[in-house]
């Protein structure tokens, strides 16, 4: 799985956006964070949102692991993909229990 992180890519989106992306792709494989948390690392308490919103134009999912962004109630919310192979993701990376419906922080 961390062979996806040797990954080079060549983004364009706006400043914010790329600060998402780059913040995405230093959560480890087999870990998981919010929306809301992700925003306070980024001095952004409060943009929750606006996190949410650049991690859905994200180009590149898979290789910028947009999956491993929940609620912060530990719900899977929002993958264009789905949210089953947002599921089938997680649990790929051990990042979920096979049998659990919902992740805790």
């Amino acid at each position: 799985i961390t062979v996806i992180d040797d990954i080079l890519t060549e983004t364009r989106g706006t400043a914010f956006q790329e600060r998402v992306w780059k913040a995405l792709r230093d959560i480890p494989a087999g870990e998981t964070t919010s929306y809301g948390a992700l925003a306070k690392d980024l001095g952004g308490l409060g943009a929750s949102r606006a996190v949410g919103l650049a991690n859905g134009s994200n180009p590149v999912g898979i290789v910028i692991p947009c999956h491993r962004v929940i609620g912060s109630d530990g719900s899977l919310t929002g993958y264009g993909g789905g949210l089953h192979r947002k599921e089938w993701l997680l649990k790929h990376e051990g990042a979920m229990p096979a049998t659990q419906g919902e992740l805790s922080l």
